[in-house]
């Protein structure tokens, strides 16, 4: 039972490990994305599938080198689930599901350009990242797995370089406002 939860928690980790490459896909590239005449996803979403393949690749010699074993872990992983579940939940909030498919940030002409800054976005300027590195902690707490953690590492090392493209893509997108709300609210961890 052990190694099948652990074989779920590494391909959980080795998906969400792989979402800020994804964005530095699209990011940095976001004005030739809608410059193109078919959808970008044609593209994007079979590289992030063979991302899937070769971090899942490179990381299954470590997928059962666990740093401990002790089941009472499982209760604050349970909690980081929780909490990650309820971010998320708060992020679909006042955010259009467009929106949460980057679908503004790839068409052309898209209808919708509005700056969210309501609900959880008052406190937090990125929570569905935040959502992703809690559930990924929680794997990593709960199985005790190497890989895990290294793939978390892996995650947070280059979701912030993913934010800082993103935050660029959004000045230009929606100017001073972006830059006020920027100033005003903490990326990934809210200010208390």
């Amino acid at each position: 039972m052990t190694r099948w939860i652990n074989s779920i928690g590494w391909l959980f980790c080795v998906v969400y490990a792989t979402i800020p490459c994804f964005w530095l896909l699209v990011h940095p590239r976001a004005g030739y994305w809608r410059s193109q005449r078919y959808s970008p996803y044609l593209i994007l979403l079979p590289l992030w599938l063979m991302m899937w393949i070769v971090t899942g690749f490179v990381s299954s010699y470590w997928r059962h080198a666990t740093l401990y074993t002790a089941s009472w872990t499982w209760a604050p992983a349970i909690a980081l689930f929780v909490v990650g579940v309820r971010i998320y939940s708060l992020s679909g909030q006042h955010f259009s599901l467009t929106q949460l498919g980057g679908l503004p940030e790839v068409l052309p002409q898209h209808g919708e350009q509005r700056l969210v800054t309501t609900g959880i976005r008052s406190r937090v300027r990125h929570p569905i990242y935040l959502a992703h590195l809690c559930e990924m902690l929680a794997w990593s707490l709960g199985t005790g797995l190497a890989v895990c953690y290294g793939l978390t590492f892996f995650a947070m090392l280059t979701g912030a370089l993913m934010i800082r493209m993103e935050d660029r893509e959004l000045k230009q997108r929606f100017g001073d406002a972006y830059r006020e709300y920027r100033r005003k609210v903490a990326a990934i961890l809210p200010r208390i």
